[in-house]
């Protein structure tokens, strides 16, 4: 049997007849609520009381029914509201779908805990999935769920563990000129120009497939990036993700030629004509290039080389060539100095190159100082 209600300025307090107490209080939308427990002392449910009526006066309230909400159905209609490439809408599909649903689907928002995220996180880390993969899926979950705090329905979001955000990567191979150039000749004829454009050129594999003819200036020696192709279940035609990616990149003579010799063999005609296409005719795919690909770096001796090394190639070339942060940048297509800067730590042989020439250029105006103080006056 439980004794009268406690009156206070702001709830109630009563004490039930496990001897326990029960806090009550008015919300801001005129709904009466139970604390979500019950207290061992009248003092501790007078503490909870007072603490929730601090909260309320600072605009901190958020009604408990608000988060309710299931994670899988908040995260499905998320999805519906973001305006992102097709390429990045699989992405986020894919970490749902494999990494995040499979564990937070049915869990209402409000009940998702810092030591449920970290408690995730350690299982996919432990079940062999790349360090890389569970960064991009804890971004995403952090995204969905500060939407979920902008929205009203949590007042913090749980990940909050430090560094689980961090993709670190294994660094890249970088491949020599000479490697390159061997690489372009093993391969098939029709794709030896898109292996120098891609290095020369620092495009992006969407970015070649989408090329057509009169993005090519060979006169100029210019390529301009204004389409890529997104090679999804099919191919989606689309534009650079960002204004940085629109750019127009200045070519090496060196390549012309190959250029010139495959506009002349294999492109599509007309002014619209893609580039580079398959020995059939029609727009490039990865999977029909893969072969082609893998016979090129057998063929030249090296493994666990990506296409997309090839870009990465020629970033560092164009930073040890000595390009600025702003001129990578441009020439990357990056609104971010953040890969940019990446470039700007040159190879160790490089470094011993710029080291060599600060020394000997030291070393020559030291001896042009002396010399001077020894011409008699």
């Amino acid at each position: 049997m439980s004794s009268a209600h406690k009156e206070r300025d702001f709830g109630t307090i009563r004490q039930l007849a496990s001897g326990r107490w029960q806090a009550r209080y008015r919300g801001p939308d005129g709904v009466r609520r139970s604390a979500p427990v019950t207290f061992r002392t009248k003092t501790d449910a007078k503490r909870w009381l007072s603490l929730k009526e601090a909260e309320i006066a600072r605009g901190e309230w958020i009604s408990p029914e608000a988060g309710g909400v299931l994670f899988g159905a908040y995260a499905a209609e998320w999805m519906q509201g973001r305006d992102v490439s097709p390429k990045t809408e699989q992405l986020y599909e894919g970490l749902l779908r494999l990494h995040l649903l499979p564990t937070f689907a049915e869990s209402a928002i409000s009940d998702i805990r810092e030591g449920d995220v970290r408690k995730w996180r350690t299982a996919r880390l432990k079940g062999k999935v790349g360090r890389v993969t569970v960064a991009k899926a804890y971004r995403l979950l952090r995204a969905i769920l500060n939407t979920a705090v902008r929205d009203e329905l949590i007042r913090k979001n749980p990940c909050r563990i430090e560094g689980a955000d961090q993709e670190k990567s294994p660094e890249r191979p970088v491949l020599s000129v000479p490697e390159v150039f061997k690489l372009a000749d093993a391969i098939a004829p029709r794709y030896r120009a898109l292996v120098l454009l891609a290095t020369f050129g620092s495009l992006r594999w969407g970015e070649l497939t989408g090329l057509r003819r009169r993005n090519l200036d060979l006169k100029a020696r210019t390529v301009t990036v204004s389409e890529t192709m997104y090679d999804l279940a099919t191919l989606v035609p689309g534009t650079p993700k960002s204004d940085a990616g629109y750019r127009t990149v200045q070519l090496p003579a060196l390549i012309i030629p190959a250029l010139e010799e495959h506009l002349d063999r294999y492109a599509q005609s007309g002014r619209d004509g893609f580039v580079f296409v398959g020995v059939k005719g029609k727009p490039l795919r990865r999977s029909n290039f893969s072969a082609y690909w893998s016979k090129a770096l057998e063929a030249i001796g090296r493994d666990g080389v990506h296409f997309h090394d090839l870009r990465h190639t020629g970033n560092t070339y164009a930073a040890e060539a000595g390009a600025s942060l702003r001129e990578l940048m441009n020439r990357m297509g990056h609104s971010s100095t953040r890969a940019a800067l990446g470039y700007l730590h040159a190879r160790d042989s490089r470094a011993r190159q710029l080291a060599d020439a600060l020394g000997e250029r030291a070393a020559r105006e030291l001896l042009d100082a002396v010399g001077a103080e020894e011409e008699p006056t």
